[in-house]
């Protein structure tokens, strides 16, 4: 498996008391494979993503990532292994401001020094970004932004995408249109996909629908 959640319990501190987010969940997804995590809000959904991409860490069970164990390793080797390993977007195009287009969708393959200029031309055509290549994230609608943000992940080859309400902030159009080109390009890649929507209608398109709920998958 390419990411297996094992038991994974997450509770945070609230002026209320601890808040149990997550209550011993499993969960696996094998490479090249896509699913897609629903729930209603709060239910956890974003928190687990977090928890496979390393961003945060459990408080109990097991989060293995390409045979690592998330846990285990220091923050500076599992910001290494996201960089290398895992592709992610948001439902906030998370665009770097005084960066054009050429230079957002580049950010992360330098990072993780595997910039490849003739697949990112690829993805620039692709993503039907050509004309915009000069541009800056404030000069781009809410589609381009996230087109170039689904390109940013996708430019170094992840092993792994996570998603989390990728279209949420787009029209239902531009919603469906981009996560149609993140799925051909998911594909084309042979990347795994763990897609977090409320939407069973954009759910049904993953090959696998997983439902979480009261800290559970069901």
């Amino acid at each position: 498996m390419l990411l297996h959640l094992t038991g994974v319990h997450k509770t945070y501190a609230t002026a209320d008391g601890p808040l149990a987010v997550l209550n011993g969940v499993d969960l696996a997804l094998g490479a090249g494979a896509s699913l897609a995590l629903t729930g209603e809000s709060g239910s956890g959904k974003s928190t687990l993503l977090h928890l496979a991409a390393g961003l945060d860490l459990a408080d109990a069970g097991v989060v293995r990532l390409a045979g690592i164990d998330l846990a285990q390793a220091g923050d500076r080797a599992r910001a290494a292994l996201r960089r290398a390993t895992v592709g992610l977007v948001f439902q906030q195009f998370n665009l770097i401001p005084s960066l054009d287009v050429a230079a957002n969708l580049a950010f992360q393959a330098r990072l993780a020094g595997r910039l490849d200029p003739a697949w990112q031309a690829e993805l620039t055509a692709r993503l039907g970004l050509q004309a915009l290549v000069r541009r800056y994230p404030e000069q781009l609608s809410g589609g381009q932004q996230q087109r170039v943000a689904v390109g940013r992940a996708l430019a170094v080859r992840p092993k792994l995408v996570l998603a989390d309400e990728p279209t949420g902030n787009l029209d239902q159009a531009t919603g469906d249109a981009v996560l149609a080109l993140m799925l051909d390009l998911v594909a084309q890649t042979g990347a795994a996909l763990l897609l977090v929507t409320h939407s069973p209608r954009l759910a049904g398109r993953l090959e696998r629908q997983v439902h979480l709920a009261a800290g559970r998958t069901l």
